[in-house]
């Protein structure tokens, strides 16, 4: 893992913030009561930031210290999901905490024909799901309909209607996203990590 300057990355992020919001230097020195020659030393990295002025340059970026400093490193980039099987599907999960990301989980899944769906293996419970086919063709089971979904389209649906996903002549990969209602069905059901419906 290569070394990361965690001051470099905050004067990043500092100068980032600021050109995001179109404001000059001048501009954002003003609101923080600090001279432009002196914002313009600390986002080049010829002056230290004193705990004062990070706290000030926080608050008019709309942002918090701890969001500015925050360490950067290949974990907190590099997801190294573990595989989860059961008859018929295999999961990988490919996002960490739903609850950090709007909500949203992501994961891969392989459905082949031996997992049970259509009638009689419809789930339902609160919550929302996506996905699109990377390869094969999935059968959608959604209510009493029955839809093929081929590769390179997507489906997006209330899980509060009855609902399956299964394989259709073969194996099927399909990279799916469901809310945190989903996700704790998912897991409620698999008694292990997330799997699809």
């Amino acid at each position: 893992m290569a070394h990361v300057d965690l001051s470099e990355v905050v004067r990043q992020r500092i100068r980032g913030l600021r050109q995001a919001r179109g404001w000059s230097l001048d501009s954002l020195a003003a609101r923080c009561h600090i001279s432009p020659s002196t914002l313009s030393r600390i986002e080049t990295g010829h002056r230290r930031i004193d705990l004062d002025q990070l706290v000030a340059l926080a608050r008019e970026l709309g942002t918090t210290i701890d969001h500015l400093v925050e360490p950067v490193d290949d974990a907190d980039v590099i997801i190294r999901p573990l595989q989860h099987q059961e008859p018929g599907l295999t999961t990988w999960v490919l996002s960490r905490d739903a609850a950090q990301h709007g909500g949203r989980l992501v994961a891969k899944m392989r459905i082949t024909p031996d997992r049970r769906t259509g009638p009689g293996h419809l789930a339902v419970h609160p919550g929302w799901e996506w996905f699109t086919v990377l390869s094969g063709t999935v059968v959608l089971h959604l209510g009493g309909r029955q839809m093929t979904v081929d590769a390179g389209e997507a489906a997006e649906f209330s899980t509060m209607i009855p609902h399956s996903i299964g394989a259709l002549d073969g194996p099927v990969e399909i990279l799916t996203m469901f809310d945190q209602d989903g996700e704790r069905a998912h897991t409620e059901s698999s008694g292990h990590a997330p799997d699809t419906d």
